[in-house]
């Protein structure tokens, strides 16, 4: 008996955690994972704005304009902070990338150890869901244009091979 019970509570664990990676897994779409931003959700709009005031808009501009100079590296070797607007270049990184440089720097999501980038990367200070409502936030600024032409590059990202 104690070991039909031993085996019984496996097939529930089992099941449950097989339950648990189903709901776990990124949305679908036509086969391929769903865009990780979502700058059409009102809820999560209004969380982003709120993260951008607190967190983002200090370096880089109450109107994502970012600093002067922004290609230009200052006397510290580090560049200052891009602007976020359509004449920043935010927009020609895919979802999953800018939520990665945002989570754990540019020098990781680089794989440039020795790269000095005076954003800190936010793992630890804001959780998934923010990064993804600021940059969700960020994106429902864009002209419709280059969020057309960002979409366009988040399905070729998701097409492209993973190391």
């Amino acid at each position: 008996m104690p070991t039909r019970k031993i085996t019984l509570s496996l097939a529930v664990v089992l099941a449950l955690a097989a339950a648990a990676l189903w709901l776990w897994q990124p949305q679908r779409f036509n086969g391929a994972a769903a865009p990780l931003l979502r700058p059409d959700d009102a809820r999560l709009l209004a969380i982003g704005e709120k993260v951008y005031v607190s967190h983002c808009a200090a370096c880089h501009g109450a109107q994502l304009e970012g600093q002067p100079e922004w290609r230009t590296r200052g006397a510290d070797g580090r560049l200052p902070a891009p602007p976020h607007d359509a004449s920043g270049h935010t927009w020609h990184h895919a979802d999953e990338v800018l939520f990665n440089i945002t989570k754990l720097g540019v020098a990781v999501v680089a794989k440039m150890p020795d790269y000095q980038s005076a954003m800190p990367a936010y793992q630890g200070t804001l959780s998934d869901e923010q990064i993804v409502a600021v940059l969700s936030w960020i994106k429902s600024r864009w002209p419709p244009s280059v969020r057309e032409r960002q979409d366009l590059i988040n399905a070729e990202h998701r097409k492209a091979p993973r190391p």
